[in-house]
């Protein structure tokens, strides 16, 4: 069976990395995204395989996407999956508050770099009959009081249910990954209970690892609470 190349955006920490690392287990060639070409290069050197092409990225500007896509087409010659995994966190503040600059680039990452990725990245997906993951989240199928953050994510719910509908019957596959809380570099405090990032990245792969005709559509994942008494 021909290797599968999954790319990866906001791969250098959190659920992007551990993301990274078990598809690396899994046998996938790798494109790793990320603003930060340090730690993809610390994260290249620990998979240890020459299978992993890094990319810096901002996800917001459409010519590093579509350079992106050409390379890896270029170095691996087809693309099978591809995680929309990059995001920033909100601030404190509700509606009322919040600072408005952090919203800014905030929205810009979570729901327009998100449409950048698609866009570029589809052509090749369409070729491979590929898959497409979303970085969802739990707060993007809940109210949470004035957080701007969860509803950039809703955003991203509505992405997905959207472009399931335009790629059927091109047998292109889309998978909305809804995590709750994730112990991750977003929390300057660990919270009090939550997931690990390799929980995500076992979700991501039994999606991807799904055959052909069955299309897992979302996985929400949520921490157990602890046992009372």
């Amino acid at each position: 069976m021909q290797e599968r190349v999954l790319l990866i955006t906001g791969a250098s920490s959190g659920i992007g990395a551990a993301t990274a690392r078990a598809a690396a287990r899994e046998g996938y060639k790798l494109v790793l995204a990320a603003r930060s070409s340090d730690k993809l290069a610390a994260l290249s050197h620990e998979l240890g395989t020459d299978n992993v092409l890094t990319v810096e990225l901002d996800v917001t500007d459409m010519a590093q996407q579509r350079a992106m896509v050409d390379h890896v087409l270029e170095t691996f010659g087809r693309l099978d999956g591809v995680f929309a995994n990059a995001g920033r966190g909100g601030t404190a503040g509700g509606f009322s508050g919040a600072d408005h600059e952090t919203w800014r680039e905030m929205i810009l990452t979570n729901v327009y770099g998100v449409g950048l990725t698609l866009q570029a990245c589809l052509p090749a997906l369409k070729r491979s009959a590929g898959h497409v993951l979303l970085t969802g989240s739990a707060a993007g199928r809940s109210t949470i009081p004035g957080s701007m953050y969860g509803a950039t994510k809703w955003a991203v719910t509505g992405i997905g249910y959207n472009l399931r509908e335009e790629l059927r019957g091109t047998g292109v596959r889309v998978t909305l990954i809804e995590p709750g809380m994730v112990d991750t570099p977003f929390f300057d405090e660990p919270p009090e209970y939550a997931l690990e990032d390799k929980d995500i990245a076992g979700a991501v792969i039994y999606a991807l690892d799904q055959p052909a005709h069955v299309d897992v559509n979302e996985i929400l994942i949520r921490p157990t609470p602890p046992r009372e008494g």
